[in-house]
């Protein structure tokens, strides 16, 4: 005597809660890893900053007038990198990144910028009478017209 088997496979309710564990999972993971993406790439304008600040802080250890507005001689007007459309300073010697290459219009042509300040807190505003005691990064009062939330953990306006 033969004995009948049922079709083995997934009923439908199974298969739609795992299309539903998988959309929810999708739904928290990629917000957060698109993000972290956006962050990555704002890392490298940072070291743009960096690279800049450098100049920045040998003019004030070295010269008793500051050279003006864009006039350290890290500045360019151009293309710096993938995602640095160009850098600029001020009088006081901020350094701020002009950001491109994010395809999205919060970021692109949005600044970054980086600012010199004295062991009180407040911008340097004479050359070679006072030392740089810190970089403030990503603060909005210094001209930063991106979201902290696209910031690296270093440059949060601290």
């Amino acid at each position: 005597m033969r004995t009948v088997r049922g079709q083995g496979g997934f009923t439908i309710i199974e298969v739609m809660l795992v299309v539903t564990i998988i959309g929810v999972l999708a739904a928290i993971v990629l917000p957060a890893a698109q993000s972290y993406a956006v962050r990555a790439k704002t890392a490298e304008a940072i070291l743009v900053l960096t690279n800049c600040r450098t100049v920045v802080s040998a003019v004030f250890s070295s010269s008793q007038t500051l050279p003006g507005a864009n006039g350290f001689g890290c500045e360019s007007a151009t293309q710096v990198s993938q995602y640095v459309q160009s850098i600029h300073t001020s009088e006081d010697g901020t350094i701020a990144v002009v950001l491109r290459g994010f395809n999205d219009p919060a970021i692109d042509n949005h600044e970054v910028t980086m600012a010199p300040l004295d062991s009180a807190g407040q911008h340097l505003a004479v050359a070679g009478q006072h030392q740089i005691a810190q970089w403030r990064c990503g603060a909005i009062l210094d001209g930063t017209t991106v979201s902290g939330r696209y910031l690296p953990g270093t440059c949060k306006g601290i």
